[in-house]
C-alpha cells in the first residue's frame, strides 16, 4: 500500500491519506483566514448561506433530485453485483426522449396528459437501455465498464443527432412541465417546518416523490425478502445460487428496474425543472450519482444524504446570483464568473473520491460476472 493511499487508523475510524491532507490543508487555510482577521467575516459568510438553505431548501433539494435518482439507480445495480457507470447515458437519453414526447403531444392531449406520458415514456427508454447493459454484463460477460461507456457515448452522440433533426430544425420550442401542490400560505410561512415541508410537497411530483422512493427502497433492501436476495446476490453468488436463488434473474430484474430511477431523473429534468432540452445537459449528473453512491455506502439514504451535499455545492452558485452575501468576502465572491460556481459539485466529486471518511467497501461481487457453468 502507497504512501499516498495509506489509510490513518484511529481506533476504529479509518481515514485515508488523500483524505487527511485535504481536511489537514483546509483547516490551515480557515486558521491562515482567522489570522489574517477574516474569521467575522468568513462566519458571516456561513451564517448567510444556512439561512439561504432554511429559507429556499427546494432548490438544493431540486438540485440534488436527479443526483439521488441516478445513485438510486446505482444503488439497484451495484447491489445486485452489476456495476453501471452508463447512468449518465441513460438520464440523458430519458430526458431527450421524454421531452420529445411531451413537446409533440402537447398540442394533441394537453399539458399534463402529454407531461404524464413524457414520463412513462423516459422511464422505459432508461430501462430499455438497462436492459441492453444487463444483456452485455450478465449474459455477454462483457466488461461492465466498457458497456456503460458504450451507452454513455451512445447517449451523447444520438441525443445531438435528433435533437438537431426532430427539435432544433422542427421549431419545437419546449414541453410542458409538471407542477406541484399549492400550499396555504399559513403552512409555508412556519418558520423552518414550512419551507422544508414545501420543498417537498410543494414541488413536482417526481421531486415529491424522491423522499418516498429513498425511504422505500431503503425498507425493502435491508426489510425484505427482495432485499435479503439482493444483498446475497452482490456479495456471494455462488451461496445464493447453492441456495435456490436464481441469479441472473435477480441481476436482470434489479438492473431494469433500477433503470426506472435514471428514467425520473431524465424526466426531471426536461419536464418539471426546466421545460426544455439541451444537448448534453445532464453535464456529469450520471457520475456525480455514481460518487454520491459510493459516499452514501451503498445504501438509498446515505446516497441521498450525499446527493444533498453535492445538491449543496451547486446551490452556492444560485444563492449569489439570488442574495448577495454580505461584507468585502461577499462581494469579492459576488465578483466570480458563474462558471467558478459550476466547478463546485465536480471539485467536491473529486474530494469526495479521493478519501472518504472510512473504508468504502462495495458488495463483494460487484463487477464479477457470474457464470454458472464455471462454478
Amino acid at each position: 500500500m502507497s504512501a499516498t493511499t495509506a489509510p490513518v487508523t484511529r481506533g476504529r475510524i479509518r481515514i485515508s491519506r488523500a483524505w487527511a491532507v485535504t481536511l489537514g490543508v483546509t483547516a490551515g487555510l480557515l486558521a491562515l483566514l482567522v489570522v489574517l482577521g477574516y474569521g467575522p467575516a468568513m462566519a458571516d459568510l456561513v451564517v448567510w448561506f444556512v439561512e439561504f438553505l432554511l429559507s429556499r431548501p427546494y432548490i438544493i433539494l431540486g438540485f440534488a433530485v436527479p443526483i439521488a435518482y441516478g445513485a438510486l439507480c446505482g444503488v439497484m445495480n451495484e447491489r445486485s453485483g452489476v456495476v453501471n457507470i452508463g447512468i449518465e447515458g441513460m438520464i440523458l437519453s430519458a430526458a431527450f426522449t421524454g421531452f420529445l414526447t411531451g413537446a409533440y403531444l402537447n398540442p394533441v392531449i394537453g399539458d399534463v396528459p402529454a407531461a404524464l406520458v413524457g414520463v412513462v415514456v423516459a422511464v422505459l427508454t432508461a430501462m430499455l437501455l438497462s436492459t441492453l447493459h444487463a444483456w452485455l454484463s450478465i449474459t455477454v460477460m462483457a466488461d461492465q465498464i466498457i458497456s456503460g461507456t458504450v451507452i454513455n457515448i451512445l447517449a451523447l452522440g444520438g441525443t445531438a443527432y435528433f435533437n438537431q433533426l426532430l427539435i432544433s430544425t422542427a421549431d419545437v420550442t419546449g414541453a410542458p412541465t409538471l407542477q406541484g401542490l399549492t400550499l396555504p400560505e399559513a403552512l409555508v410561512d412556519i418558520p423552518v417546518l414550512g419551507p422544508l415541508i414545501n420543498a417537498v410537497f410543494g414541488q413536482g411530483p417526481i421531486q415529491a416523490s424522491l423522499i418516498f422512493a429513498v425511504i422505500l427502497l431503503q425498507f425493502m433492501l435491508f426489510r425484505s425478502r427482495w432485499g435479503l436476495r439482493t444483498r446475497a446476490v452482490g456479495e456471494h453468488p455462488k451461496a445464493a445460487d447453492t441456495v435456490g436463488i436464481n441469479v441472473i434473474r435477480t441481476r436482470y430484474r434489479n438492473v431494469i428496474l433500477g433503470g426506472a430511477f435514471a428514467g425520473l431523473a431524465g424526466a426531471y429534468l426536461t419536464l418539471e425543472s426546466v421545460g426544455s432540452f439541451q444537448d448534453g445537459m445532464t453535464a456529469g449528473v450520471g457520475f456525480i450519482a455514481l460518487a454520491a453512491m459510493i459516499f452514501g455506502r451503498w445504501t438509498p439514504i446515505g446516497a441521498f444524504g450525499a446527493a444533498l451535499l453535492f445538491g449543496g455545492a451547486r446551490t452556492l452558485g444560485q444563492a449569489v446570483q439570488i442574495d448577495a452575501p454580505p461584507g468585502q468576502i461577499g462581494e469579492w465572491i459576488a465578483s466570480w464568473p458563474a462558471q467558478i460556481f459550476g466547478m463546485f459539485p465536480y471539485i467536491l466529486t473529486i474530494i469526495v473520491l479521493a478519501g472518504v471518511v472510512g473504508r468504502a467497501i462495495p458488495p463483494a461481487a460487484d463487477g464479477i460476472p457470474y457464470d454458472k457453468e464455471a462454478n
